[in-house]
């Protein structure tokens, strides 16, 4: 964590303990920085950039909507620059246009994803196999196969949301089926 982010951190700490004066000057430091990421990406994307204070604002008021949600012993950074990402990415969708914003445009600002305990493929199969017979296929052609939403619909004769429900059901059984095996 940089001295800029360390030092925000420590403000918002501060915040939450509910130091007042201290939160005002955090924001006011975080809307420069918010800004200039903002008007970056919108410049490569080749949205104007005076659509930029309008996602700043969105940002700005999702901090202090969402600070609750920061935990002190993760790093500000990427929880600010995940909030930013989603306002930029909520704008561009408003303004009809469908945007895809690379990651690697925020790979240097994201923490590293967490390392998951192994777990042994005859584990997976086992578990898979106490799933309803329609979660365990919608399961297997989305995150096995690699197949879409839709291409699973069509195979399935689904509608997508019923694809999407079936997945959704069947990832939290198999979450639950793994905790209890544990």
């Amino acid at each position: 964590m940089d001295d800029r982010e360390q030092r925000w951190a420590q403000m918002m700490q501060a915040a939450l303990a509910g130091d007042q004066p201290v939160y005002e000057q955090l924001l006011r430091e975080l809307a420069p920085a918010v800004r200039a990421v903002v008007r970056r990406r919108l410049s490569r994307l080749g949205v104007p950039t005076g659509e930029t204070e309008d996602v700043v604002q969105e940002t700005l008021l999702a901090v202090h909507l969402k600070r609750h949600t920061w935990r002190s012993a993760d790093p500000i950074g990427p929880w600010l620059w995940t909030i930013a990402r989603n306002k930029l990415v909520d704008h561009l969708r408003r303004r009809g246009r469908r945007v895809e914003v690379p990651v690697e445009d925020f790979a240097d600002i994201l923490p590293a994803p967490e390392e998951r305990p192994d777990t042994a493929a005859s584990d997976v199969q086992r578990h898979l196999a106490l799933l309803p017979e329609k979660q365990q296929a919608v399961l297997r052609a989305v995150a096995v196969d690699g197949a879409s939403i839709g291409e699973t619909a069509e195979r399935m004769r689904m509608t997508q949301g019923a694809v999407r429900v079936a997945l959704h059901r069947a990832f939290a059984s198999l979450a639950a089926l793994v905790r209890t095996d544990k």
